[in-house]
């Protein structure tokens, strides 16, 4: 897609998204760099957050949306296989037979014979 600087962000999803990163990863920083150097790894979890905001601008305004995983779920429900009806069952497609062996495939049975290591 071509840039439109008409297309909206989504800034409420963008700053929530990150706000949840920012607390996992401030515990996990937290909980491995509890050495005195946290401060240094915060401030980099700090610094994410415009980088991640202005990267989610510019897909943004390219077209690129994410669908929200409320979304993704619906598809998977739709097509379990606890709703199969009859006539899908006649519709659906046979199982592919394999391809006759050939001696390129070597599973005609007519295999050389394997020569047998020679000790020295």
């Amino acid at each position: 897609m071509a840039w439109d600087i008409s297309r909206p962000v989504p800034w409420q999803r963008l700053m929530r998204e990150w706000v949840i990163y920012a607390a996992i990863m401030g515990v996990v920083f937290l909980v491995i760099f509890n050495d005195g150097n946290t401060i240094g790894a915060l401030a980099g979890v700090l610094v994410s957050g415009p980088l991640y905001l202005g990267f989610g601008w510019f897909l943004a305004k390219f077209g690129y949306q994410r669908k929200p995983l409320k979304e993704l779920r619906t598809p998977q429900a739709a097509g379990s296989a606890s709703h199969v009806d009859a006539d899908e069952l006649d519709n659906a497609p046979t199982a592919r037979r394999s391809v006759a062996p050939t001696s390129r495939t070597a599973g005609g049975g007519n295999r050389p014979p394997s020569k047998k290591k020679q000790r020295r």
